[in-house]
């Protein structure tokens, strides 16, 4: 490998060609400050905050897109580097709300952070006279605060070059540039998917999650209500990252604990229906696959992924699952079957769920999803929301004893935990299909080969003799591509699992922030690890469900698991046309 050799800040570093000054001081050990910079998207040097110092330069450069050279010398602290930094922050800040406290970012924000970092303590520049511009609460699942947006166009880049939805754009030129839909429309106007990822990738305050804190918090305080909440597979190893403690440690014990501290009547696991979806969607496979039914089967627990191909390949909708996602299939049983056994009226039932997912906002909101009599899912709750309500609670989670699942709905296996993972679904299912068919108990329930953050997975699994061949997409930039081949007859697969988000749940929408690639990882290898730590690991083999279907459902795909816990799509276009956006 080609290197360069440079000093920064009098300290000899030697990088691979092609890198930025900005990486060859991170291997130096220098933090430049950024803003506008994110690691994962392309570099825009929109902010000259990371500005350094080079020998023989005529302008200071930015250090986030100047590459390294042989021989150059870089100052990154230089009384000229500090003087520009602050003058570039200051700027910003004159075009910026100055209520900090009334901000969902506060003490969590990219741009509170650098002023404090720079020393920034008064504001030397008037803030420039501007016509006031709303918030956009259009979407159910987000909110978009235009005044308090940089410019820095972070959430342009992941909702155009990610998630390929390109849902918001740059519009209007100079002091009256704003991110916003074309046209300056809201946000339900067009072809949002609502997945997060802008929430995800803003430094500050400008896109957040539409909060449901308040109708917990009401429905806790209600004498009346039975209120049940339940968890997703990948909160367990990221709700931690709310209070300090490093991504990927699982914290299933405490999360539980400290939802009973909250109030909460039942605290259950969305696991035991991410079982009951793979016993539903497994047996769909298999029927598919013996009487001709429409194949590729596609898996449709992602609601983004399905608000998605609702809008942009609305003539597929026949290849989803009709299989409701774990959230909703919870809502319906904990309305029927749970309200049953436990002699409450369902209409006092209020069923939360804990999401590392903004779009599960939508689905719970869903016309389709009522089919008890009652909305299934009355609130969803992302993990920095729960984090919010754990911390206006006073209650100090690293501190808490690890509490057990209520039962019925709080019994899972190692197969709906790895759920929150990309490749979790279609591992999951494989444990559980190939069983059913073979008649024959796995070796290994392990299927590596669906595993990992490539964005595109592909694998072929022998069932004695019928192979069925299995693809794998997370993010919807991929899943755009595997569309396309099927669009255009080049994908033979009978089966494919699609995530919405990079990474799968664990890079929800709604996760903390930051949700780095490297953050993934660690979050990926604490979900294999619950995984492993189970006795139970396959989904069939989950008692509980067993008992669920014995007593209340039947049989997989009979009448009252159809009527119950699977649902259709809707087709939908790119520009609202109808009040179906």
């Amino acid at each position: 490998m080609d290197m360069v050799r440079l000093a920064i800040d009098g300290k000899e570093v030697r990088v691979p060609k092609g890198s930025t000054i900005l990486q060859a001081a991170k291997a130096a050990g220098v933090d430049i400050p950024t803003l506008c910079y994110h690691e994962e998207l392309d570099v825009k040097a929109m902010c000259r905050v990371c500005v350094v110092e080079v020998a023989g330069a005529r302008t200071l450069q930015a250090a986030c897109s100047q590459p390294a050279t042989d021989g150059m010398v870089v100052l990154t602290n230089s009384p000229a580097v500090r003087k520009a930094r602050r003058m570039n922050v200051e700027l910003l800040l004159s075009n910026h709300p100055q209520d900090c406290l009334n901000c969902v970012r506060n003490q969590r924000c990219d741009l509170q952070a650098l002023a404090d970092k720079l020393g920034i303590r008064q504001q030397r520049f008037a803030s420039r006279t501007k016509t006031p511009l709303p918030k956009d609460t259009s979407s159910a699942a987000l909110v978009r605060d235009p005044e308090k947006c940089i410019l820095c166009r972070r959430c342009v880049e992941v909702c155009h070059q990610v998630q390929k939805v390109a849902a918001l754009y740059p519009i209007n030129r100079g002091f009256d540039t704003l991110i916003a839909p074309t046209g300056g429309v809201d946000l339900n106007a067009v072809a949002c998917v609502q997945c997060g990822q802008c929430a995800l990738v803003c430094p500050v305050g400008a896109i957040y999650e539409q909060d449901h804190t308040e109708r917990v918090w009401a429905a806790l305080a209600d004498p009346e209500k039975h209120v049940v909440v339940q968890t997703a597979p990948a909160i367990r190893v990221s709700i931690g990252e709310e209070f300090g403690l490093e991504p990927g440690q699982v914290s299933t014990g405490q999360l539980v604990a400290a939802l009973r501290r909250l109030g909460f009547d039942k605290v259950f696991d969305t696991d035991f229906t991410a079982d009951l979806t793979i016993m539903e969607e497994g047996h769909e496979l298999l029927q598919r696959l013996t009487t001709g039914g429409t194949l590729p089967m596609i898996t449709s627990c992602s609601p983004g992924w399905i608000k998605y191909i609702e809008h942009f390949y609305p003539e597929y909708l026949d290849h989803l699952s009709t299989c409701k996602s774990p959230q909703q299939m919870f809502g319906a049983v904990a309305k029927t079957y749970y309200a049953e056994k436990a002699g409450i009226d369902p209409g006092n039932i209020f069923v939360v769920s804990i999401m590392p997912c903004t779009a599960k906002k939508f689905e719970c909101g869903r016309p389709e999803m009522t089919a008890s009599g009652y909305a299934d899912v009355d609130a969803a709750l992302t993990t920095r929301e729960l984090g919010r309500m754990i911390r206006e609670a006073g209650i100090n989670f690293s501190e808490l004893a690890e509490e057990e699942y209520d039962e019925p709905l709080g019994l899972s296996t190692g197969a709906g935990v790895i759920f929150g993972a990309t490749g979790g679904v279609m591992e999951a299912a494989l444990r559980t299909v190939y069983e059913v068919v073979t008649k024959e108990s796995l070796s290994s329930v392990e299927f590596t080969m669906v595993r990992g953050l490539e964005g595109i997975k592909e694998a072929e699994i022998d069932l004695k003799g019928r192979k069925v061949k299995v693809a794998v997409a997370h993010g919807l930039g991929n899943a755009k591509q595997l569309m396309d081949q099927i669009k255009e007859g080049k994908a033979d697969y009978q089966f494919i699992e699609v995530m919405c988000c990079p990474g799968g749940c664990i890079g929800g929408g709604g996760q903390p922030i930051p949700t780095t690639n490297e953050i993934k990882q660690k979050r990926i290898d604490a979900i294999y690890q619950a995984d492993v730590g189970l006795s139970l690991r396959k989904s069939h083999e989950n008692p509980a469900v067993q008992t669920l279907y014995k007593e209340f459902l039947g049989e997989p795909l009979g009448e009252k698991s159809h009527l119950l816990l699977h649902t259709h799509y809707t087709k939908r276009g790119k520009y609202k046309e109808a009040a179906e956006a």
